[in-house]
């Protein structure tokens, strides 16, 4: 395996820091800590990134291609150099739900290519969406971004393996480096949430519990260390520690 990555929401700087403690003095094997941008928070996602690093040696803020104005600099940018973060995830972000926060008509591909012009010594990762189109769109979507300066890639997480192995038969001779995302999944309600907003079909032997997340995490890792690719936590909605303690003991 090349790294693990584990998800935080920076909800409020005090409960990050809570959530970071708490991983570090309980969970071995932690690479990288990723950060989302949400924008119902006031804690930026580079802000969470630098407040991360004083528990793990890097971190990953997400960028919301909708959020960038091409026409000026990255507005990130002074902090991402001061704080000597130099990774971060561009993604096309969720329309905000006021109108309280401007947005542009920008997308990924356009914001991959400003980081290699602005920020070159930034390795910029870029998402994969396996459930927003079909497989020949989304492949023409990498391959954009890897022109755009892609250095590597984040999935959606994943809930079945041999939709996992499809993907990664289509991927293989392009040799990315791709991290292999998993989030547990623990009521009926997430699982509507996923079935109704990412279109997920679930595997027959799916069920809604903390033992089968579990069970299903230590696969992705399994077949992610066989491909020697990374895999990406994201603890959405779950007890953290009853979660990655069971995954790492894997």
């Amino acid at each position: 395996m090349k790294k693990v990555f584990v998800e935080l929401v920076p909800r409020t700087e005090e409960a990050l820091r809570e959530e970071l403690q708490l991983l570090q003095e309980n969970i071995q094997g932690i690479d990288v800590i990723n950060v989302p941008d949400l924008l119902r928070y006031e804690v930026r996602s580079w802000q969470g990134a630098q407040i991360a690093r004083e528990f793990f040696p890097a971190s990953m803020p997400h960028i919301r291609a909708m959020d960038i104005n091409l026409d000026v600099p990255l507005p990130m940018a002074d902090y991402l150099l001061e704080h000597d973060i130099c990774e971060v995830l561009v993604i096309e972000g969720d329309p905000p739900q006021d109108m309280m926060h401007t947005v542009y008509p920008t997308v990924s591909t356009d914001v991959i290519r400003k980081f290699r012009v602005e920020m070159p010594g930034v390795r910029v990762y870029a998402g994969i969406d396996q459930y927003r189109g079909s497989m020949r769109e989304e492949l023409y979507r990498i391959r954009r971004k890897l022109q755009a300066g892609a250095a590597g890639f984040f999935t959606q997480p994943f809930f079945d393996i041999r939709y996992m192995e499809i993907y990664a038969d289509m991927l293989e001779d392009m040799k990315l480096d791709i991290c292999w995302g998993v989030s547990p999944v623990m009521s009926k309600r997430s699982q509507s949430y996923w079935e109704l907003k990412n279109n997920v079909v679930f595997p027959k032997n799916f069920a809604p519990t903390l033992e089968w997340s579990i069970d299903f995490a230590r696969h992705v890792w399994e077949f992610a260390e066989k491909k020697e690719n990374s895999v990406y936590m994201m603890p959405i909605k779950t007890n953290l520690l009853a979660y990655l303690s069971g995954v790492f003991a894997k």
